[in-house]
């Protein structure tokens, strides 16, 4: 048997204690240590019986990961990831990979010249119905990507905005929600090369926004909408289609539409539509459905982790990837915020 890889995670929250479960779950990791301040930290690694550190100061003294996992408040990941390079030490950094695109180059570029590993938490590159939609738009079955369109429409109950910075610039859909969409549909349809947007608060009357309407133009000449909001009561978002967070109830609608010269397809359903004959829409249209294996998408990113660190893999999503989402997602914002069309480096 191979030797298990030790994983360390640092922050506790929410997706850090989902690392932390299925770290401990699989049978070619360990978990070292739990790394965060907090008392319930402390409780949560007394009760798995596994080291607990309230800083990275104090782990480091005691402990070398082979792998550490950052799943701390954003604002953290530049200064958390800078420490981790500096001690050669290779990372799943939670996406965003940095708050800002500046801090995000500066953490990649430090990373690729020192040798270590950046790989970057946008789990849904894991998903089965993600991989199995790339793999349909990359066999040619669909012909040339013409047009995609994404919805993310949920709804936060009133409460949620009971803490005063959700209400705040900053804390809107377009900064906390939609880099999942956009990194999905990079990841089906390519580079996004420009974008133009508009923002609205006018459901809420909040200073931050609530809904937004998002142009994309992709490097490859197609074109995209991404209608996101959070003030909206139904059922097309990933969370609520994909069936993966059993937090969430599941329907069977779809969130994307992916369009080309020879059928279209739709995610997370994986259903191909097809005319019959190629004279177009006169023609009778038919559906086919790819079946993806229902698994969870976390699970298979520490495999890849683990994979990596053995260097039997390449990461599913590097540092530099992570950035160009960043990016596109801060180009939305700016473009909402100017009214101008921002163009996006990659």
């Amino acid at each position: 048997m191979k030797k298990a890889v030790r994983i360390a995670v640092m922050g506790a929250g929410l997706i850090g204690k989902a690392h932390i479960e299925r770290v401990a779950r699989e049978p070619e990791a360990e978990l070292i240590a739990i790394i965060d301040p907090a008392p319930f930290a402390k409780t949560m690694a007394e009760e798995m019986n596994v080291p607990w550190y309230p800083g990275y100061d104090d782990f480091i003294r005691a402990d070398r990961p082979d792998l550490m996992i950052v799943a701390t408040p954003n604002q953290r990941h530049f200064e958390d990831g800078m420490r981790l390079v500096k001690d050669g030490i290779p990372m799943l950094m939670e996406k965003p990979v940095c708050d800002t695109v500046e801090r995000g180059h500066e953490l990649v570029s430090a990373a690729e010249r020192a040798g270590v590993t950046i790989c970057v938490g946008h789990h849904r590159r894991h998903s089965p119905l993600v991989r199995m939609a790339r793999e349909v738009v990359e066999s040619g079955q669909l012909g040339k990507i013409s047009s995609v369109a994404g919805l993310c429409w949920f709804l936060k109950p009133d409460y949620y905005y009971d803490v005063q910075w959700r209400r705040e610039i900053g804390a809107g859909p377009i900064l906390l929600n939609l880099i999942h969409v956009i990194d999905d549909l990079r990841n089906l349809c390519g580079n996004v090369v420009s974008v133009q947007a508009l923002q609205s608060n006018a459901t809420r009357g909040f200073e931050v926004e609530d809904s937004a309407a998002i142009l994309l133009r992709f490097e490859n000449g197609a074109l995209g909408t991404i209608s996101i909001s959070d003030a909206v009561n139904g059922p097309w978002s990933w969370e609520l289609t994909a069936g993966e967070n059993k937090a969430y109830p599941q329907t069977s609608e779809f969130c994307y539409l992916v369009g080309g010269t020879k059928g279209s397809l739709t995610v997370p359903r994986l259903d191909v539509w097809r005319h019959t004959k190629d004279d177009g829409w006169w023609c009778p249209i038919k559906q086919e459905r790819v079946v993806a294996p229902e698994e969870d998408p976390l699970v298979w990113q520490i495999r890849n982790l683990i994979d990596v660190v053995r260097g039997e893999a390449k990461p599913v999503i590097d540092g530099r990837e992570g950035l160009r989402t960043l990016e596109t997602t801060m180009a939305v914002k700016r473009a909402a915020e100017t009214g101008e069309t921002v163009t996006v480096v990659n």
